[in-house]
């Protein structure tokens, strides 16, 4: 079976000193005291352009680089297709340690090299932990220290001694706190309190109701709950009244 796994990129040479574009040109007036406005202009805009080139071909170089970086991260982090093979090794006493395979510039000579994978450590979990954490994205709410994910703020049940969360790890910057099951569950609650309101929505990706439809939508539901808090204490206190 051909070895698809990724190759580090092999270091690069020294970079060259970058030499002035047609420096020539500007030996004539290296020792002028004054330039005019046009040799002033000509020359800036020359240095100008070449230093263009230098960040257009700086940044294409470092988006190759980043590719390499991201093709190695997914397959240390990432789904791999030899995970199965990986957790064989470490039952057999790998110790957490696959083997990667190299193959060096057109030569056929594998070399084989040592990456350490961490695993996640909540108990029973063998999942690979993330980058720069000991867990792996099911369990990175049990890290204290991260400051990227918190739990769905969907409502699973709600019980005496308060409301049972999802808590789901998901980005903090979601908005709403919801995980992509439940925000399709919100969607069509919001689908059916809308259409409550007369307006007919099928899709919530088109969605571009008028900001007075919703507010009333709002309203009506803060009504109807203060309603039924309103009977809950009207009952009470006949209770209480029929006991004395």
């Amino acid at each position: 079976m051909d070895d698809s796994r990724p190759s580090p990129s092999s270091p690069s040479p020294p970079p060259s000193p970058l030499r002035v574009a047609e420096s020539d040109l500007d030996a004539p007036l290296s020792t002028a005291e004054f330039l005019t406005r046009q040799e002033v202009l000509k020359r800036r805009s020359r240095r100008a352009k070449q230093l263009a080139r230098c960040y257009k071909a700086h940044y294409w170089a470092l988006m190759e680089e980043l590719k390499g970086k991201h093709k190695e991260y997914y397959w240390l982090y990432g789904k791999s297709p030899y995970k199965e093979e990986d957790e064989e090794e470490n039952e057999a006493g790998n110790d957490g340690n696959c083997r990667k395979r190299e193959v060096a510039g057109g030569n056929e000579e594998e070399v084989l090299k040592t990456i350490e994978i961490r695993r996640c450590e909540v108990t029973g979990c063998k999942a690979k932990a993330m980058a720069l954490t000991k867990y792996c994205h099911a369990h990175i709410l049990s890290d204290s220290k991260q400051k990227l994910y918190k739990g769905c703020s969907y409502c699973i049940k709600s019980t005496q001694t308060g409301p049972i969360l999802c808590c789901k790890p998901v980005l903090r910057s979601t908005v709403p706190l919801l995980c992509s099951t439940h925000m399709q569950v919100a969607e069509k609650h919001l689908i059916r309190g809308l259409k409550r309101a007369g307006l007919n929505i099928y899709s919530t990706k088109k969605l571009a109701p008028k900001f007075h439809i919703v507010v009333t939508e709002f309203v009506r539901q803060i009504q109807t709950k203060r309603r039924a808090a309103l009977k809950a204490t009207v009952a009470k206190v006949q209770i209480d009244e029929e006991m004395r």
